[in-house]
């Protein structure tokens, strides 16, 4: 009897956390984001020397607390899978590896590492790890959440895309270290210095710090800015489909022939 009532009180907490059931739920989330946002808050403007002046004292203790209570959180989203999966020890750390408790783990490593006798000024620099708490806003946003399945749907198209992206920077790249590097022999200078002017021209970002200025290369220039466009419209094009099909299939869309739900893929 103790032991179901245990059992239904850590399904409860569960699924307090995790889906925000309830007002408990809700008050859970909307603290978990508050929190969030005042840390990536203060991360920034604690680098104003004179709010570090200031409030740095009381900013470190509140970066402190709020380590301390992820910690808190991330122990116990791990003890309550553990207590509703039982003995599958593969389930529990399938869970613990999982992108979502990873960036926990991420977040409050600062809290950890001086217990490994790693140097205070090494851990001031990795507060900047909370920053990595942004991610943990997935778990409270339907929208991110979302996006994250759209992502990991897509993969292989995503990875797809990168690779023709990669390929014709090492092509533009490579052409412009050859027709370029006599004219310009200090700013062409080798192919992994041409790939900072090829990264620049496909994103159309255009710094003009490094820029072709014989014909061939200002058409090649050119041609390159263009093609930038198309290898963007691709990715966004990608992300653009799956949101629709994601959210045409989540209302229920149905198979004409069997009747059965159609999930997404």
């Amino acid at each position: 009897m103790v032991q179901e009532k245990g059992m239904a009180v850590a399904e409860r907490i569960y699924s307090i956390m995790e889906n925000g059931d309830g007002r408990a739920g809700v008050a859970f989330q909307i603290s978990i984001t508050v929190l969030i946002i005042l840390n990536i808050l203060f991360v920034i403007i604690e680098t104003e020397p004179s709010i570090h002046t200031l409030y740095g004292a009381h900013m470190e203790a509140f970066a402190t607390v709020s380590l301390i209570i992820f910690a808190g959180e991330y122990i116990l989203r791990l003890s309550l899978y553990r207590h509703k999966m039982g003995s599958r020890r593969f389930a529990l750390i399938r869970f613990a590896v999982s992108p979502m408790m990873i960036v926990d783990l991420i977040v409050i490593l600062p809290l950890l590492l001086p217990f490994f006798g790693v140097d205070t000024r090494l851990i001031r620099i990795l507060r900047l790890l909370r920053l990595f708490s942004v991610f943990k806003l997935a778990r409270m946003s339907d929208a991110m959440s979302e996006f994250a399945i759209v992502l990991r749907s897509r993969a292989s198209d995503f990875a797809l895309a990168f690779c023709i992206f990669f390929i014709v920077l090492i092509l533009a790249s490579s052409f412009m270290y050859y027709i370029e590097r006599d004219a310009q022999p200090d700013v062409f200078y080798s192919i992994p210095a041409s790939m900072w002017w090829g990264i620049v021209t496909l994103t159309t970002i255009g710094y003009g710090d490094t820029v072709p200025v014989t014909p061939i290369g200002k058409a090649i220039g050119a041609g390159v800015a263009i093609l930038g466009i198309a290898v963007y419209a691709v990715p966004t094009g990608i992300i653009a489909t799956s949101f629709n099909e994601y959210r045409r299939n989540k209302k229920g869309d149905r198979c004409p022939h069997c009747g059965k739900n159609i999930g997404f893929r």
